[in-house]
């Protein structure tokens, strides 16, 4: 008997789990297991969605990702043996990458002024102006406010860098 029953989107949990109730011990447990894991990740991926983080730096890309991953293989070689050979190639990959990170935001920078110089030439006066403040703002942590014991309201900070 198989305790899987189909991708199906129309099914409730209560119907995707009905086949652990005929569950039998000569059944092979770890494909029990899987195919409960399987359905309880697809229950809450349907019930609850998916949480899709915000993306802080428009500029960070693939080409970005790239470079951390050689920045932390690096790492690891040095950490695995710490001879001068490796600090040197930690120390060279470490600033290729801020070089290019700050290439990147450098050329973003200069795309977004680029773009306000246009909306100005053509009088979008609503996107240019939109896009100084958006310049103009400094980082602001993101504040959650809770209440302590006695009731009374305390904001707390959370920096997100």
């Amino acid at each position: 008997m198989s305790c899987r029953l189909g991708n199906s989107s129309r099914l409730t949990p209560q119907t995707r789990f009905a086949a652990l109730k005929n569950f039998s011990d000569s059944e092979d447990i770890n494909r029990v297991w899987v195919n409960t894991k399987e359905n309880i990740k697809t229950s809450a991926k349907e019930s609850l969605g998916t949480y899709e983080l915000k993306q802080h730096k428009p500029w960070f890309d693939v080409e970005c990702l790239c470079f951390l991953d050689q920045r932390k293989q690096a790492k690891m070689q040095w950490l695995q043996d710490p001879d001068q050979s490796n600090v040197g190639n930690l120390n060279n990959v470490i600033c290729e990458a801020s070089k290019q990170f700050r290439n990147k935001k450098k050329e973003y920078q200069k795309n977004e002024i680029d773009e306000l110089e246009t909306n100005r030439k053509i009088k979008n006066i609503r996107n240019l102006y939109s896009g100084i403040n958006d310049f103009k703002k400094e980082y602001q942590p993101k504040t959650n406010i809770v209440k302590d014991e006695k009731g009374d309201l305390i904001r707390l900070l959370q920096y997100c860098g």
